[in-house]
């Protein structure tokens, strides 16, 4: 017979906690260091970004009104979408769309990460599109450059292999905290979207990432929530069946939207040969331009656009116009491979979609709905788990960035019904679908590269 192990799980466990207590100690200045290093960035692009579409107001007002203004601001967005294009071909190709899916690929180990050149393209890549008026968010940017900070630090001081991706997803955690005054989401949009797996090492790692990048964020920026909504009361449980309503209309939408970016992608190389630059840019100018001439609200991350439906300021009329032009508006400015995410977008979409139920409840319920602005704040959630398929996250998002704790129930009931909704539909998270087309463009060139590496061998005399 074999030699019995005479080894008690008390001492296998203690083991364990001791050597979980050395990685801790070790990862933990590290982490210190990545949250400081991804609320920097954050804090930074953030800035320069109100600059840069401060710059872009201005020159839309000096350049008067009419033809002469439509015109001016046309060639202000083609100029500025045509550099940040041809950034991400020519040093990054990885920097391009939001950098999330890039970011899922890396840590399934099925993609490169070349830091340096993320963050710069990224960064300057990004003030440009979003500065220009392209319906693009910084947050997925944010995210994708707080994991290449974690890239950086723990190449440069040495760490494992594990630990390297360990500190990739704590960046990007500390990015989305950084960029929403948003620690929660943070930790549980890695662990629930980008990891989709939980390990101790990289909850702590995340978590304690992200709360110094909220900490640096909000030294810089202030402690105020992103959004500020008045104080909301608890809606009765008869008003239930009405978000569930919300959460069907959120999963349709949340379908269409996908649908929209993904045959955009599809459809864009099909028409402009070679997807030419000036092509692109000069297409996606021209949207900005013309929704400028409507409203320069519509154009931009839309941010006061959400923030004037949480407060229930649209009318129906014009939220239909709103989700209209910002629909097409976000579809084509994310075809065009500029850097900038769909966070914002979808913010804008979700809570106008949302206010806009809101509203038509109050023509059939004007005593149960008191106030349709309710619906924007839980239409924000609602949309982002249809789309992006993290119903926790979109949760604890709209929670922390409206600072609005009481509509907990109606939450769950509307991101819940979205969810199922968008499944049924046969609809694929977004990032999902993205990061696979990343991988299909990936091996593509990689291939192109292998094959023209193969035909210059070939030509050299004497080489067979």
């Amino acid at each position: 017979m074999g030699e019995r192990d005479t080894t008690s799980p008390n001492e296998i466990t203690a083991g364990q906690e001791f050597t979980a207590r050395q990685s801790r100690a070790r990862l933990l200045p590290r982490v210190l260091l990545v949250g400081l290093l991804s609320g920097g960035v954050a804090v930074a692009f953030r800035f320069s970004l109100h600059q840069a579409e401060e710059l872009r107001e201005a020159l839309l007002v000096s350049g008067g009104r009419g033809w002469l203004q439509f015109l001016l601001h046309w060639l202000a967005a083609t100029a500025a979408t045509a550099l940040a294009i041809f950034l991400v071909r020519k040093v990054s190709p990885a920097a391009g769309g939001s950098g999330i899916p890039h970011l899922k690929a890396v840590l399934l180990h099925m993609r490169r990460f070349l830091p340096l050149p993320v963050l710069f393209v990224k960064f300057v890549g990004g003030i440009l599109a979003m500065g220009c008026g392209l319906a693009l968010g910084r947050e997925g940017p944010t995210i994708q450059m707080g994991g290449a900070t974690g890239k950086l630090a723990g190449k440069m001081m040495g760490m494992t292999q594990d630990e390297r991706f360990i500190l990739i997803a704590a960046g990007a955690g500390a990015g989305l905290s950084a960029a929403f005054n948003a620690p929660l989401a943070g930790l549980v949009f890695v662990l629930e979207e980008i990891q989709r797996a939980f390990h101790r090492r990289i909850f702590f790692a995340t978590l304690l990432a992200s709360v110094v990048a909220d900490t640096v964020s909000r030294m810089a920026l202030g402690q105020q929530p992103v959004f500020s909504i008045p104080s909301y009361p608890i809606p009765s449980l008869g008003l239930l069946p009405v978000f569930l309503l919300l959460g069907v209309f959120s999963g349709v939408a949340g379908a269409a939207f996908n649908s929209a970016l993904v045959r955009s992608l599809d459809i864009v190389p099909r028409i402009i040969p070679n997807r030419n630059i000036l092509i692109l840019a000069a297409v996606a100018g021209l949207s900005v331009a013309a929704a400028g001439t409507i409203s320069p609200e519509l154009t931009g991350s839309g941010h006061s656009l959400t923030q004037g439906a949480l407060m229930g300021k649209h009318a129906l009329g014009g939220l239909a116009l709103i989700l209209a032009v910002r629909m097409v508006l976000t579809v084509v400015s994310y075809s065009t491979g500029a850097p900038g995410g769909i966070f914002a977008p979808l913010l804008v979409l979700g809570s106008c979609g949302g206010l806009a139920v809101g509203l038509l409840g109050q023509r059939y319920y004007p005593i149960a709905i008191p106030d349709a602005g309710i619906f924007a704040v839980v239409g924000m959630a609602a949309l982002f788990s249809a789309t992006v398929r993290a119903p926790l996250t979109g949760i604890v998002l709209v929670i922390e960035m409206t600072g609005e704790h009481t509509q907990m129930l109606p939450l769950l009931v509307a991101c819940l019904t979205g969810f199922l909704v968008a499944d049924h539909l046969g609809s694929h998270p977004i990032y999902h679908t993205l990061m696979e087309r990343e991988l299909d463009d990936y091996r593509h060139r990689m291939e192109e590269e292998a094959r023209a590496e193969r035909e210059e061998i070939t030509d050299v005399p004497g080489v067979k």
